[in-house]
């Protein structure tokens, strides 16, 4: 029989914990460990309540993020309406996303539920700023988000519905407008320092959102959707689809050669992209070679398509005179194995070649595109925040203009700075678990202490007031069909960083088990000069759920734990 709600907040996850432990634990998924111990519950794909637990870790992310954007980030909290309609959509040529919730209201308007909310605030914010005086200016929101994913996966990895913090700015200068895009970067910085996860910044593709600068926050993990590349060298990491590359001997590859067909920006060009068969075509990289002029709507529009559109409306005198750019990847040579060219009846000498570009995505071990001397590595990574320079690519269509100096009018030079915040508690999630459950760093599990004990009495009631009076978070396990064994493989499994062992033979002596990752060395200076007066000793091998195992008198578990919460 399941358990109501109410067991639930009572009671946490114990009901479960049994089917949680060993060979159960290892073979769930991290969304499936999730919704086992009680921290969501999936309704549909892509859809999750989210339970008491899971609520906690959320609040906490949320609150981290929220400081650092009002502390650091200088940014004023908003809250804007998750119905847009489809007039400001049309604006930025954006209604047509596949990925729009849409729906009308009793009067036939259009709306979509906002994915994102570049639209919604540059109508806002330009209906107040008048003036240079009016700027700079930042703003932020938390709340809910929609995309009509066609298949959900990864759980709170990628959903139709999502928390994200996602926070715009605006300025009356590119250089300004680069300045706080740098400024919220180092924001971020201190935002996933305070998460307690190790993390990296890659410059990224801007995407669909648009700009000329965009990096992303990644979670390294071999599960991950992403490839982040770095160089060892000059340091330089990128996201694979922004990181350019050489090989490390130029003209070497022999075998087979794909082809795709694109046109220059005037379609009056076609731009012949050639390069190895076991490779991808990297279109940034592309765009970079032909330093942009190339029709970007093409990029996956198939070769034949390509084709039709450059000979439409030319006759046959037109294509004997029409031109024709060879990109040739710097990997390729002259034994290569080229496909063969379709128009050459009509093409007789109108070819330019372009043959030191290098066009695929970059790999492991290559020359790094940016020094040309470090090697290039290679790791896969989720992806949790992502930071764009957007120029005036919303400002314009949107009409959000200011007065300057002179008295003449500007577009708003403008930032987007997202992250996801319910897709962290995924991501975190899984790039810490264990065998034994979830690992949460302190700063965002659910609570701080756990108190286990084989039986409830005034020796729990001592500790936990101890502790509660102390202002720390502690959740006491009161299941009382379940032994002490239970119990303390419960607090693992949850991700509690310290579980708190209370028993009449140990006592007045209590136990730790210290279950999240230490990061900092305090706690064994504080061994040794306090080690012997507190009674405090240290198993660091402890078997159970990997934690280290302390030993400490009563009257001074505040000074232990304190000590070992700081390291964390």
């Amino acid at each position: 029989m399941r358990p109501c709600l109410k067991t639930i907040v009572r009671n946490v996850h114990v009901y479960q914990t049994k089917s949680l432990t060993g060979d159960a634990v290892k073979a769930s998924s991290t969304h499936n460990l999730l919704q086992s111990l009680g921290y969501i519950k999936q309704t549909q794909s892509g859809l999750v309540h989210w339970l008491p637990l899971g609520l906690r870790t959320l609040n906490k992310i949320t609150n981290i993020i929220k400081h650092r954007m009002e502390t650091d980030g200088k940014a004023e909290e908003v809250s804007l309406s998750l119905l847009s309609p489809k007039s400001l959509w049309v604006h930025t040529n954006r209604w047509d996303n596949g990925e729009l919730f849409k729906l009308k209201d009793s009067k036939g308007s259009d709306y979509c539920l906002a994915p994102t909310c570049e639209e919604e605030i540059t109508s806002l914010i330009g209906s107040y700023v008048t003036s240079y005086k009016d700027l700079p200016m930042t703003v932020y929101q938390v709340g809910r988000k929609y995309r009509d994913e066609k298949r959900p996966r990864g759980g709170l990895l990628r959903g139709r519905e999502f928390l994200m913090k996602d926070a715009y700015s605006f300025d009356a200068s590119k250089e300004e407008a680069v300045r706080t895009f740098e400024s919220m970067n180092h924001t971020y910085d201190l935002i996933f320092k305070d998460l307690g996860v190790p993390f990296v910044s890659a410059w990224a593709d801007s995407g669909d959102i648009g700009g000329d600068m965009s990096k992303e926050y990644h979670y390294t993990h071999e599960s991950g959707e992403d490839t982040v590349m770095a160089c060892d060298s000059c340091g330089h990491i990128s996201n694979v689809e922004k990181c350019s590359s050489f090989p490390v001997e130029d003209n070497q590859y022999s075998g087979d050669v794909s082809v795709r067909y694109a046109l220059s920006e005037d379609r009056d060009t076609l731009v012949c992209l050639y390069y190895p068969q076991n490779r991808v075509l990297n279109w940034n990289l592309v765009k970079a070679a032909l330093d942009g002029d190339v029709d970007s709507s093409l990029r996956d529009t198939s070769n034949e398509k390509v084709l039709e559109l450059f000979r439409a409306n030319k006759s046959e005198d037109e294509m004997m005179l029409a031109s024709v750019l060879r990109v040739m990847d710097c990997r390729l040579n002259s034994r290569s194995n080229y496909p063969d060219f379709p128009l050459n009846q009509y093409l007789k000498s109108n070819f330019s070649q372009l043959s030191d570009a290098s066009i695929v995505d970059a790999e492991a071990g290559e020359l790094c595109g940016s020094c040309e001397e470090g090697h290039l590595s290679s790791k896969r990574s989720i992806e949790v925040g992502h930071t764009f320079f957007l120029g005036q690519k919303y400002s314009e269509p949107l009409n959000a203009k200011f007065s300057t100096r002179e008295n003449t009018e500007e577009y708003c030079e403008m930032g987007c700075y997202g992250i996801g915040v319910s897709r962290l508690v995924g991501a975190i999630a899984h790039v810490t678990r264990d065998d034994a459950g979830l690992r949460w760093p302190r700063a965002v599990a659910p609570y701080e202490i756990s108190i286990c004990a084989a039986k409830q009495d005034e020796l729990v009631a001592e500790v936990e007031g101890l502790l509660s009076s102390w202002g720390r978070e502690v959740w006491v396990n009161r299941d009382e069909k379940a032994g002490l064994g239970r119990k303390i493989a419960a607090s693992h499994s949850l991700g509690i960083p310290v579980c708190v062992i209370v028993g009449k033979k140990s006592w007045p002596c209590v136990e730790i088990e210290v279950r999240a990752p230490l990061v900092g060395e305090r706690w064994r200076a504080e061994l040794a000069q306090h080690g012997e007066a507190w009674g405090w000793t240290v198993q660091e091998s402890a078997p159970v759920g990997g934690a280290a195992h302390h030993r400490v008198r009563k009257e001074h578990l505040k000074d232990v734990v304190g000590v070992i919460l700081t390291d964390m």
